[in-house]
Parts: structure tokens; C-alpha cells; sequence
């Protein structure tokens, strides 16, 4: 599913030049729970940008889905991002004017699929996520824990085949922290490959392996 070879990352050139990864080295097999994890600065939030094809690496291999990331156009890029690729982000990142429907609808309309099935599975992953009763509400109708639901049945949408979350539970309760990462859970009991980015070790230690970053490497002790 993904495979990083002694994979680095720098912003800049020269004398203001960051290396953001310094040579990592994982893999990431088909219908595992992984958490990526470490302290502020340490490349978790750059690795997730490489994984979700947002950005290329600078140096080293990275294979994402089978496709080697680094060779891959900005077209093909988005393409396997829109079709195979499940975002779920801290800020929610919903439409606030829209309903949960339409904003679960959005990405299935860039993929092009037709009105009534857009809205029937998009019914359907709402339910899935436990608000079939919340389908017209806006997110300013809903609770954080709710307006998350609403991300992950979005990330869902174009049936991918890895979900990628940012902090998730990063502005939620602990309550609604801990409803949050029960669902990725059954959706990885389902099936799906997870792979969650956190700084906190409390929510980590729930995914079934963690991998920690320090200073852009592996941390020593690293389950990878």
C-alpha cells in the first residue's frame, strides 16, 4: 500500500534550506491501522502531505497505491488522489453554507458521478457514520464531534482505498475524541488501510502499530 525508501524532504534552497525528512525508511501494508506520531516539528505533517500525494519528495522512493510517487505528473497525482485517497483534516475543512449531504456529495461530483447516485451514497455513508437523522443540517448545525462524522463519510465518498487523517480529534472533545477513533476502527475492521497523524500518544497507542518521527527520522524504538 505504501512503501518509503530512505525518502527526504527539503524546503528552500541553500543557506535558508529545511530538511523536513532526513532519510525515512517504512512500509505500510493493505488494511492496517497505522499512527504516525511525534512531537511539533518533527515531519509527521510533511510525511502526510507526501502520502497523499500533495507534494513530491526531494530524495529517496516513495510508492503510494503502487505508484511511485515521485515520478508521477501533477495530473496524475490528482487523479489518484481524488479517486483512491480519503482525506480527513483537524479544521474539518466542510462547506458551512452547505449540508452535510452536499458536502459529502462535493467529491463525488469532481469524480463525476451522476446526481442520484451522489446522493443516495451519500445518504448511505451518513448513516454509516451515525447521523442518518443530520443529513440536511449545515455544519453550523452540528456539533465538532457530528461536523467530523460528516469529513469522514466525505473521505469516504470515492470508495478509496487508503484514509489519510490529520490530527482528527485535534479540535474535539475527549469524548467525541474518543467516538472519532472508534469509527476509524470499524472502518479498519472493515477493510480499510488507516493511516492517522497525531502528536498525541494517548490517541496513537489505539491504532495497531505506531510509527514515530524525531528531528524528520524514525525515532529509534519505531514499530515500522
Amino acid at each position: 500500500m505504501i512503501d518509503c525508501v530512505e525518502l527526504t524532504k527539503t524546503y528552500g534552497e541553500g543557506d535558508a534550506a529545511y530538511q523536513a525528512l532526513r532519510g525515512v525508511t517504512f512500509s505500510i501494508k493493505s488494511g492496517e491501522f497505522t499512527a504516525i506520531t511525534g512531537p511539533s516539528g518533527c515531519g509527521k505533517s510533511t510525511m502526510m502531505h507526501l502520502l497523499g500525494l500533495l507534494s513530491k519528495p526531494t530524495g529517496g522512493r516513495l510508492s503510494v497505491l503502487g505508484h511511485p510517487a515521485e515520478h508521477l505528473s501533477d495530473n496524475d497525482r490528482t487523479r489518484l488522489r481524488r479517486k483512491s485517497i480519503g482525506f480527513v483534516f483537524q479544521a474539518f475543512n466542510l462547506l458551512v453554507r452547505h449540508s452535510a449531504l452536499e458536502n459529502v456529495c462535493l467529491p463525488m461530483g469532481y469524480a463525476g458521478v451522476d446526481r442520484i447516485e451522489r446522493e443516495l451514497r451519500a445518504v448511505q455513508l451518513l448513516d454509516r457514520v451515525g447521523l442518518a437523522a443530520k443529513v440536511l443540517n449545515t455544519p453550523l448545525e452540528l456539533s465538532g464531534g457530528e461536523r467530523q462524522r460528516v469529513g469522514i463519510a466525505r473521505a469516504l465518498a470515492n470508495k478509496p482505498g487508503l484514509l489519510l487523517a490529520d490530527e482528527p480529534t485535534g479540535n474535539l472533545d475527549s469524548k467525541s475524541s474518543v467516538e472519532i477513533i472508534s469509527l476509524f476502527r470499524e472502518l479498519n475492521k472493515e477493510g480499510m488501510t488507516v493511516v492517522l497523524v497525531t502528536h498525541d500518544p494517548g490517541i496513537a497507542k489505539n491504532a495497531d502499530r505506531v510509527i514515530r518521527l524525531k528531528d524528520g527520522r524514525l525515532d529509534h524504538g519505531s514499530g515500522h
